[in-house]
């Protein structure tokens, strides 16, 4: 294996990312024929709930193995570096033994608290079959995560990225075959089908890790011979192992919250409150569970490549005490978010439905509700880039403090929002939505006032350019609605929405593009030669 420089291993990670997520855009166009948005909402109950739990086992766990296992290879304690992960796999074992058996024996419980007493969709023991199938996953994911911290703390940043794609494509392959072969061949009830689609999980992962151990095996790092002087006890390893995880975990799994918050008072508010028909309510949470977050995924890959090289970049920078250069970079991904998430999120609200028609096929609720629901995309970006970094300066207090605010504020907002926007005549999902958003501004302007502050950071760079963003945005929306007046965005043939978005995407993102090259934005922020001199 060979060693990854730190902007070789940022675009070797970034790439990856977003291979992996335009596989996981590409694959839901056949899934979505196959189990439709009764399927879907199914599966967007499970994999919430299984991605609630896995936040809890598993998401620091992979910056902690990679924190210690680069600081004290730095300082060349081999036994130190086997003996970490030695006791994280260990430490693994349990926490997801413990999950497991909750999520096994508590999925009825689980289920009642997300459609109650509801009839007319999938039932309580349809969910509580999908979340036991789904469960297996946690007793095999968390143990690729100690791997791909361990393997990155030792600069292998290639076989990571590698193991991400092999468990995506195998997680895929899973999920399609099966989910046919469930309904078309065999004529399973649609829960089995779900079932087998969702335990595309526990498969993926599981080649993934085996691929990982035999990178690992392959090349000896666990063999090297240990310094006697070396006087790491295990104690102190256990001690930086949860010190360096939990804040991770605690925000991860507040993220992860957000969608399941939604996930549950969407569908209680809309059927006990509202009495609203199960075959609506699941329709719609198709597209906050499933559907629309697929969609919003591409747009967040950008993003979580931005904040991918944003991290080390900062702390390298606050390390050396250059508060200057971490606001630089600050300031460099904000406006980076605004130049590219915000006219594709804008796209997609606008164009609707040519791209829900071409991924989904025709839908009552679909289009309706994802015109809203990819909001929740930009607001989630920034958000991101905010507390990074605030994570990148190790505030991680903060970083709780002001994530665990915007949920709470999100979970308070919900209800009443959902009411309001059904008596004003919107549909019901948008109060939720707007929710989701208000929490997000709320927690960043929490981190935003603390940076400037605290931290003395200034927006100065990017409010000066903020004008420019805005009129560039404002003739990009123009030109989609000239547009409309002259190709047609209603047609219901699949494919002929290819060359309508085609014909959108090029002419509004070209002009777009051209206005602020001329206006200097993207010479400011990728170092191209101006447009028009000032």
């Amino acid at each position: 294996m060979k060693k990854n420089s730190f902007m070789e291993g940022a675009v070797i990670a970034t790439a990856g990312i977003i291979f992996v997520k335009i596989i996981g855009l590409i694959y839901v166009i056949p899934f979505n024929s196959i189990i439709g948005e009764k399927g879907g909402a199914l599966y967007g109950y499970a994999y919430n709930i299984y991605m609630l739990f896995l936040s809890i086992s598993s998401a620091g766990f992979p910056f902690a193995i990679s924190k210690l296992t680069s600081e004290y290879n730095a300082l060349g304690y081999k036994k130190a570096i086997k003996d970490t992960y030695s006791i994280a796999t260990k430490l693994i074992l349990l926490i997801s033994f413990i999950i497991f058996i909750l999520l096994f024996i508590f999925a009825p419980q689980i289920g009642h608290l997300i459609i109650g007493d509801s009839t007319g969709g999938n039932t309580i023991e349809d969910i509580a079959f999908v979340i036991r199938m789904v469960s297996f996953a946690i007793l095999i994911v968390p143990f690729l995560s100690v791997s791909k911290g361990f393997l990155q703390g030792h600069k292998y940043i290639k076989p990571t990225t590698d193991s991400q794609v092999i468990e995506q494509v195998v997680r895929v392959i899973i999920i399609l075959v099966g989910s046919y072969a469930a309904l078309k061949i065999f004529h399973t009830d649609l829960k089995v089908a779900v079932g087998i689609a969702v335990s595309g999980a526990f498969f993926g992962g599981f080649v993934a890790y085996l691929f990982l151990r035999r990178k690992i095996t392959k090349s000896n790092l666990l063999k090297e011979k240990a310094d006697d002087k070396e006087h790491v006890t295990k104690k102190e390893i256990i001690r930086k192992i949860i010190g360096y995880s939990v804040p991770f975990i605690i925000v991860s799994l507040i993220y992860n919250l957000y969608n399941t918050v939604d996930m549950i008072l969407v569908s209680r508010t809309m059927s006990d409150i509202l009495h609203i028909s199960m075959k609506q309510v699941e329709s719609v949470l198709s597209v906050f569970t499933t559907w629309g977050v697929k969609l919003n995924n591409i747009l967040l890959a950008v993003t979580t490549g931005l904040t991918t090289s944003l991290i080390p970049n900062i702390v390298a920078s606050f390390t050396k005490k250059d508060m200057k250069d971490v606001d630089s970079k600050f300031n460099k991904a904000l406006q980076c978010t605004l130049l590219i998430i915000v006219p594709a999120t804008i796209f997609l609200s606008l164009l609707v439905k040519p791209v829900w028609t071409l991924f989904y096929g025709n839908s009552t609720y679909g289009p309706i509700v994802y015109k809203m629901f990819v909001y929740t995309a930009l607001f989630g970006g920034l958000h991101s880039v905010v507390v990074n970094t605030l994570q990148g300066l190790s505030k991680y207090k903060l970083v709780i403090a002001s994530v665990f605010t915007g949920l709470i504020i999100n979970t308070v907002c919900d209800v009443p929002f959902m009411l309001i926007s059904h008596k004003l005549g919107f549909d019901v999902s948008y109060g939720a939505i707007v929710a989701a958003m208000f929490g997000y501004t709320l927690s960043m302007i929490i981190a935003l006032t603390i940076l400037h502050k605290k931290y003395h950071f200034s927006f100065a760079d990017t409010k000066k350019k903020l004008p420019n963003y805005i009129l560039s945005i404002i003739v990009f929306v123009v030109v989609i609605l000239l547009l409309k007046l002259i190709v047609p965005t209603n047609l219901t043939c699949r494919m002929m929405q290819i060359p309508i978005l085609l014909v959108y995407g090029i002419v509004s993102f070209g002009v777009y593009f051209v206005i602020n090259y001329l206006n200097g934005n993207l010479s400011s922020l990728f170092n191209i030669k101006k447009g028009l001199k000032k």
